[in-house]
């Protein structure tokens, strides 16, 4: 059984599923709309880095990690209609 465990992950490997995981769950105190905005833009993003930026590139994993904290700190906001450092609106269904 021990050859079919899986590679332990790498701290900041961690970090980053952790980051992906609070970006689900944030979106899941939206709307219904706009949870699948999230959820699709998020997706995108996190594969398009996974599949551009080499693995060894460790600083640039890290600013992406501040920078995806801030947003993330953003989207948790009751009132938050977009992602910071991004150009992607999230559409705000709220009539004020």
């Amino acid at each position: 059984m021990g050859a079919l465990r899986a590679q332990k992950l790498s701290g900041i490997q961690k970090q980053v599923l952790s980051l992906y995981r609070g970006f689900l769950r944030a979106a899941r105190s939206k709307t219904p709309e706009n949870r699948v905005h999230i959820e699709s833009l998020v997706s995108a993003e996190f594969r398009k880095n996974s599949q551009s930026i080499d693995r060894k590139n460790f600083l640039h994993i890290e600013y992406l990690l501040r920078r995806g904290k801030r947003q993330l700190d953003q989207l948790k906001t009751v009132d938050s209609v977009r992602l910071s450092s991004s150009n992607l609106e999230l559409s705000d269904t709220k009539t004020q």
